[in-house]
């Protein structure tokens, strides 16, 4: 008698049913995790910006003309784009805002150092933002 080899269509669904249930829960939990490790590059970028505006007003007493203030993206592959679109002598806010995947997001700082979550995407927002720091956490949390 010959053995016969092979899967039965049965086994074959039941493994092709677990890998998509495997798929549902992972793909989402990779999509946060991507857009949680990207919203740095902005943070990180607005605490700089704000060191440089700090020195510009040192050396010259006044926020105007400070050449950080251009539009522009940092260094390397990044989702954000830097502006200051409040800029006085005495004061300014700038601006983080998500281009491409991390479109939605935006952040800010100003002269005093209050840093704000000015937009978020829908599912990334608590019921309210918070007033006192940036939204890293999809829930809301700083």
């Amino acid at each position: 008698m010959k053995a016969i080899r092979g899967f039965t269509l049965i086994e074959v669904m039941i493994t092709i049913a677990i890998i998509a249930i495997l798929a549902a829960i992972a793909i989402p939990q990779y999509t946060d995790h991507v857009t949680r490790g990207r919203i740095p590059t902005a943070t990180s970028a607005l605490a700089d910006m704000r060191i440089r505006l700090e020195q510009h007003f040192q050396d010259n007493r006044t926020y105007i003309g400070a050449p950080i203030c251009g539009a522009q993206r940092p260094t390397g592959r990044s989702h954000f784009t830097l502006s200051c679109p409040v800029l006085t002598a005495n004061t300014y806010t700038a601006t983080a805002t998500g281009t491409g995947a991390m479109l939605g997001f935006v952040y800010t700082i100003d002269h005093i150092g209050n840093r704000l979550t000015t937009g978020a995407p829908a599912n990334w927002t608590a019921a309210v933002m918070p007033s006192t720091c940036w939204i890293v956490r999809k829930k809301g949390g700083c």
